[in-house]
């Protein structure tokens, strides 16, 4: 897919992985929809539009049905379409599973599982009309392989993995791929506050012995968006911390 003048939509753009990628489909050519449950800053929207595109800022809940639905509508609306859509909004909220609330539980589910549902069925309406579009799913190697005291967020990103593999089958014929990206180890605010002992434990782990860029994982969103051949695959972008075959 030819990313200029292609309408994209990253959900909680506001910093971290999302920003970049929005950052870097702006690059492109692309015009950006940025996301966040809070008000968007106007410094970011016009950081985007420094490189000569379209940005606006919807702010929304994508763990609500209906807030998902006006979100879509709303990009349609200030955009004309919706090209690509990058689930990239999620949460942790690590406890031990005997810890865990139910709540602790069914929140990351809403979020990290339900909202990429919510948003995938809505912006897979438009896209179908159009017969032309990529969703860019934000799983996690944590889905692949588990890990303590993650249960919930590795429960909601492995399903992430099934919802893309699904939805690439059925919207195939309409020219729509689905693909989920897997981080492993990526530089972040979160990974900000680890003591430097932790980190290098983290570190030796990975094969390439180092923490990810956030530029890593926007260059293989840019990567899956451009591949109208590649659907229903999940790239580790992971240093080489889970390795399948």
């Amino acid at each position: 897919m030819e990313l200029k003048g292609k309408n994209v939509f990253v959900t909680g753009s506001t910093r971290g992985i999302g920003k970049a990628v929005a950052l870097a489909f702006a690059k492109e050519g692309a015009n950006i929809v940025l996301n966040g449950r809070g008000e968007i800053s106007a410094e970011l929207i016009t950081e985007i539009e420094s490189f000569g595109v379209k940005c606006i800022g919807i702010s929304g809940d994508i763990a609500s049905f209906e807030s998902a639905s006006k979100m879509i509508q709303d990009t349609i609306e200030g955009l004309g379409s919706i090209d690509i859509l990058v689930n990239n909004a999620g949460i942790t909220n690590d406890k031990l599973l005997l810890r865990m609330s139910e709540e602790d539980f069914t929140r990351c589910i809403q979020i990290n599982l339900t909202g990429t549902f919510n948003m995938t069925q809505h912006a897979i309406k438009k896209m179908m009309k159009q017969r032309s579009g990529s969703i860019i799913n934000m799983s996690s190697v944590v889905g692949l392989m588990g890990n303590i005291g993650q249960a919930n967020y590795a429960a909601s990103k492995a399903g992430v993995i099934g919802l893309t593999k699904s939805v690439a089958r059925e919207v195939a014929a309409r020219g729509i791929t689905c693909n989920a990206i897997a981080p492993g180890f990526i530089e972040t605010e979160m990974t900000e506050i680890l003591s430097d002992k932790v980190k290098e434990q983290m570190s030796q782990q990975i094969p390439l012995q180092s923490f990810g860029q956030v530029e890593d994982v926007a260059k293989t969103a840019i990567f899956l968006a451009r591949s109208p051949y590649i659907t229903g695959q999940v790239l580790n972008v992971d240093g080489g911390l889970v390795m399948n075959g």
